[in-house]
């Protein structure tokens, strides 16, 4: 009858309270991480609610101005598509574009072509690169380079003259329009641009930044005096609000993928990361050039270093290079007691003659033993290490 042996578990083996300990640094910053992620998400989300929308009372709503654009005749009409803005150009309308840049290009081109004859004002409110060559062509967007965004008029245009400062400061545009209004300069660029029509009555008015149009900075400055004024100048008010459902992108350009819904912020802060990422590698990667030994201050047991040496195998998992280092070690233990030279001590057709003639045993099984290939796991590792010990014991045995 056999008898099946179940090998202990050994030191070797990590325990689930090791895996843990290991681990519970990690999986705590992702939590954190995680946790931190959704609460900005939620923050901004509830602070954002609204933006530049007039029918919002948030903070950045634009329902204030509308409410004072109300008390002098001027109506104001929301609309989300395309096509509900384009029906609505007239020259007693003012049509505003919230967010310029959430236009495709076809979307653009057709707005433009309907505005541009329509005898009736176009304001564009923090019109990017992405949009404003399209809706006003001959005009360039650089962005802001200054915090404050606090400007005074500097220009001829009566509307900025009356209104004195205000917060305009955001986008910069350049032009090579002639009879442009260039008002509010930032580093001699106007962050309030006005481009009378060729044609007609109609003009474009593009806004570096929407601050002027907010519920909670409509009262500083001359933001109201001159929101009023850009958006009363007609008694309609169309107040284009873009939207990414609007079927007009998908008809006309196709669906959009995932990462053209990305804000390019996104998408660029994702480079970043992957940029410190690989110059965190570089910097912990493993150094190149010749070891230097050093002289150790203090004796240091011979155990301690197998200890050490052995907890560095483990940690790497390395332990076909823990088995040959065993193996090699025994070779050349059991060379000299065989009488075989140590500079043949790792040839197989000279050592295990020599060996099996002094055991008397299967020169097979010395073979696995001593040049066999690597453990499968760390059971087998140790396995392997008793194995050895017990074949030197035996040689060395009268």
């Amino acid at each position: 009858m056999t008898t099946e042996v179940t090998l202990p578990s050994t030191s070797a083996s990590p325990t689930a309270r090791q895996v843990w300990t290991r681990a519970r640094g990690i999986a705590l910053a992702l939590a954190l991480l995680a946790a931190a992620a959704v609460a900005i998400a939620v923050v901004r989300s509830d602070a954002r609610h609204g933006e530049l929308d007039p029918r919002s009372a948030d903070p950045y709503g634009s329902r204030a101005v509308a409410e004072l654009l109300a008390d002098r005749g001027v109506d104001t009409r929301v609309v989300t598509t395309l096509d509900e803005a384009v029906a609505a150009a007239s020259p007693d309308t003012t049509l505003l574009v919230a967010v310029p840049d959430l236009l495709t290009r076809t979307q653009q081109t057709r707005l433009h072509s309907a505005t541009a004859g329509s005898g009736g004002r176009t304001v564009l409110v923090s019109s990017g690169s992405a949009s404003v060559e399209q809706l006003a062509p001959g005009v360039t967007a650089d962005p802001a380079t200054s915090l404050d965004s606090t400007l005074t008029p500097d220009c001829d245009l009566p509307a900025a003259r009356r209104a004195g400062t205000a917060d305009t400061g955001g986008i910069r545009y350049t032009t090579t329009h002639l009879t442009a209004d260039e008002c509010y300069p930032s580093e001699r660029l106007a962050t309030l641009l006005r481009i009378p029509a060729p044609s007609g009555d109609g003009d474009t008015v593009l806004l570096g930044a929407p601050d002027i149009l907010l519920n909670d900075r409509l009262d500083e400055h001359g933001n109201a005096s001159l929101a009023l004024q850009l958006l009363g100048s007609r008694p309609h008010l169309v107040w284009y609000l873009p939207s990414l459902a609007d079927a007009s992108a998908a008809s006309e350009e196709g669906e959009r993928g995932f990462f053209d819904l990305l804000p390019s912020g996104w998408l660029w802060g994702t480079l970043q990361l992957f940029v410190a990422a690989a110059l965190a590698a570089l910097w912990r990667a493993r150094r190149l050039g010749p070891l230097v030994p050093e002289k150790l201050p203090v004796a240091i047991r011979a155990s301690e270093t197998v200890e050490g040496r052995a907890r560095l195998y483990r940690k790497a998992n390395a332990r076909d290079r823990a088995a040959a280092a065993l193996r090699s070690a025994t070779r050349t233990r059991l060379a000299p007691l065989v009488g075989i030279p140590v500079t043949q001590a790792h040839a197989p057709e000279t050592l295990l003659p020599a060996l099996s003639a002094r055991l008397q045993g299967d020169g097979q099984s010395l073979h696995t033993l001593l040049f066999g290939p690597p453990p499968g796991d760390d059971a087998a590792l140790v396995s392997l290490a008793d194995r050895l010990d017990a074949l030197e014991g035996e040689v060395r045995r009268p």
